[in-house]
């Protein structure tokens, strides 16, 4: 994208809280918090990051475009992996600071670059903050670094 914004200007609170008008809130980074979900179980897929062109480009496509802050690069899910995201519906929360994704995945339906459905294949249990444990996700595919 170039200097200028698709999106309106912030306005007051109220404008941002209950108007109509999409108007997101990036961080200081340029990046806004992005959950994607699936839009027929609601399973938390994936947590990422988009830019206001990442987010543009979501708009525009109806396919999901992340920024990946390791790469330091637009992301387009799904182009190398055949996971493309299509989005049914793009919410924004109050603050319009956030915004989540509801899809429908590609391929074998995979979202985690590691090879699981979800990224969120682990969990902490409770009383033992230094430990991860296996959810009992099944792994699509392999992974190689």
């Amino acid at each position: 994208m170039t200097g200028t914004s698709p999106f309106a200007p912030r306005g007051t609170a109220q404008e941002i809280e209950e108007g109509t008008t999409f108007s997101p809130k990036f961080d200081r980074d340029g990046l806004i918090t992005a959950v994607t979900t699936d839009a027929k179980t609601g399973e938390l897929l994936m947590v990422a990051w988009m830019n206001a062109e990442a987010l543009a480009r979501t708009v525009e496509t109806g396919e999901a475009w992340y920024w990946s802050r390791s790469r330091n690069e637009l992301w387009h899910k799904g182009e190398t992996s055949g996971q493309v995201q299509t989005v049914i519906e793009l919410r924004t929360d109050c603050d319009q600071d956030t915004v989540w994704l509801k899809v429908d995945v590609a391929g074998d339906g995979g979202c985690c670059h590691v090879g699981y459905r979800s990224c969120f294949y682990r969990r902490v249990p409770k009383g033992e903050p230094a430990k991860l444990e296996a959810t009992g996700a099944t792994k699509l595919h392999s992974h190689e670094h």
